[in-house]
């Protein structure tokens, strides 16, 4: 699981810090949810320091772009277009959790994806060479599907939170149909980030 979604700092606040990625319905958002709550209900003064995500908004990232001149948004939309052209609309499933780089010192805490896996990988592919050829530079980490729902960034309670989760989503089997690809500008601030759509992509 990778935290292509969230990176903090290093822009100025007047330059976009952009990310594509497939929205989650609220309807799905309503059972992970409960699989947060179950987690953090068990962790007690452990879980003080971790980051869990806003239910609004949630996502599957395809690929992080970063701080981005507002001038090339339009640039980035027309790939967006291109890259998703080709693909159907898809189901994608969440079943069990896991964490980055490992539960036993955990960065990031994440939903697995059990079917859909094989869409999201064509469409982090396709979105990867249009980029290219539209003068990106190479993303170089491995695309790996997943749904981030918390990040601990070396909190004392991390490892305790991961096998929380892990508890908690160990019956989770929740899908949705994926219809659409979103341009999202990454808001930052005190509280937790913000996500502003700039194009809605549908699906083929």
């Amino acid at each position: 699981m990778q935290m292509r979604d969230d990176r903090r700092g290093g822009a100025a606040p007047d330059i976009p810090r952009l990310f594509v990625a497939v929205p989650v319905p609220p309807e799905v958002g309503r059972e992970v949810g409960r699989v947060i709550d179950d987690a953090r209900a068990s962790l007690g003064d452990d879980g003080r320091r971790i980051r869990w995500v806003q239910l609004e908004g949630l996502h599957v990232t395809l690929r992080f772009l970063g701080p981005t001149p507002a001038a090339r948004v339009p640039d980035v939309a027309a790939v967006l277009d291109r890259a998703v052209a080709a693909e159907p609309p898809f189901e994608v499933r969440l079943a069990g959790a896991g964490a980055f780089p490992a539960a036993e010192r955990p960065r990031a805490l994440w939903l697995g994806i059990n079917h859909g896996a094989d869409a999201l990988g064509r469409l982090a592919a396709a979105l990867e060479a249009e980029l290219r050829d539209a003068g990106w530079g190479v993303e170089p980490r491995a695309f790996r599907p997943h749904l981030t729902i918390a990040r601990t960034d070396g909190a004392r309670g991390g490892p305790t939170a991961a096998l929380a989760l892990q508890r908690a989503a160990a019956d989770l089997d929740v899908g949705f149909t994926a219809a659409s690809v979103v341009l999202y500008r990454s808001h930052l601030g005190s509280g937790p980030a913000r996500y502003e759509v700039l194009r809605e992509a549908p699906l083929a």
